[in-house]
């Protein structure tokens, strides 16, 4: 199928962008790497009247490292995450996380503001940004705001972006002393995932000081589990990802679809965690 018809509009600023957006109303959709939003305009489950692009802005494409934080533009391919954007512990869970995303073609194209904007519950960068405590910064008619990775996302496909607002970056704290991992099960490499897990921890004499678990597959959205952070918090490094894992086990009550059930799907979680700790605690990379 061909999508129905609509109206494109090229932005080259911000400013152009939310104007188009206020413009066209509900109706508009903003083009940036279009890997989901084209597919679904083919199929017709999306039909804009409006395509606002926004490519053409180049502010948008730009990564910042400040002292306490990575800003990523919402342009910000996942290929340019994959080949690496910044050094230490973030840069390689970054690095790690852009492996994971579908396949090459769509990587190269793909933005980590549309994947945040789109809110698939199977996505990445969604499950990235609630574990790290990510701050998305939007822009709209009345200026920017910024709001928390779990505030913006409400639940599959829903977020708290207005119809005349758009992502304009990502920011993610860097802090001193942490160690990250991630861990995803995929029925093949590049397909949906059916669960995953992203964990943080800071690490004191080997001990976990400080501890972010998140996990998706489990609902309609990304997820911390403050279970299993008050399970691994205090425990040596090398005990951390069993007892994250059983808390993760315990907290967690999947709705089961199809043939998949809870049971299976609270074992994916709790394994994904498992290995995701596992990963933060000796600093080793999980291969693809």
């Amino acid at each position: 199928m061909k999508p129905q018809s609509f109206a494109y509009v090229a932005t080259s600023t911000v400013e152009e962008a939310v104007r188009a957006l206020g413009e066209a109303g509900e109706d508009a959709k903003v083009l940036a790497g279009g890997q989901s939003l084209v597919p679904m305009m083919n199929l017709r489950l999306a039909r804009p009247s409006v395509l606002v692009d926004i490519n053409p802005i180049a502010d948008l494409a730009g990564v910042e490292v400040g002292p306490a934080r990575l800003s990523l533009g919402a342009l910000v391919r996942h290929r340019s995450l994959e080949l690496g954007v910044s050094p230490g512990a973030l840069g390689r869970l970054l690095r790690e996380v852009a492996g994971h995303v579908a396949e090459l073609p769509v990587r190269v194209r793909g933005s980590v503001g549309g994947s945040l904007a789109h809110a698939d519950p199977a996505a990445e960068w969604c499950l990235v940004a609630v574990a790290l405590g990510a701050e998305i910064e939007l822009a709209g008619p009345g200026g920017r705001r910024s709001l928390g990775a779990e505030e913006f996302l409400e639940g599959p496909f829903s977020t708290a972006l207005a119809a005349d607002e758009l992502v304009v970056a990502v920011h993610l704290p860097l802090r001193a002393g942490w160690a990250y991992g991630f861990a995803e099960h995929a029925l093949t490499h590049g397909s949906f995932a059916q669960a995953g897990a992203c964990v943080g921890l800071e690490l004191l004499d080997g001990v976990v000081a400080g501890c972010r678990i998140a996990v998706m597959g489990t609902s309609g959205r990304a997820e911390r589990v403050p279970a299993a952070e008050a399970a691994a918090t205090g425990r040596p490094a090398e005990a951390a990802p069993d007892a994250a894992a059983e808390a993760t086990r315990d907290a967690l009550a999947p709705t089961g679809y199809g043939e998949v059930t809870s049971d299976y799907l609270r074992a994916l979680a709790a394994a994904t965690v498992r290995r995701a700790t596992a990963a933060a605690a000796t600093g080793t990379v999980e291969a693809r």
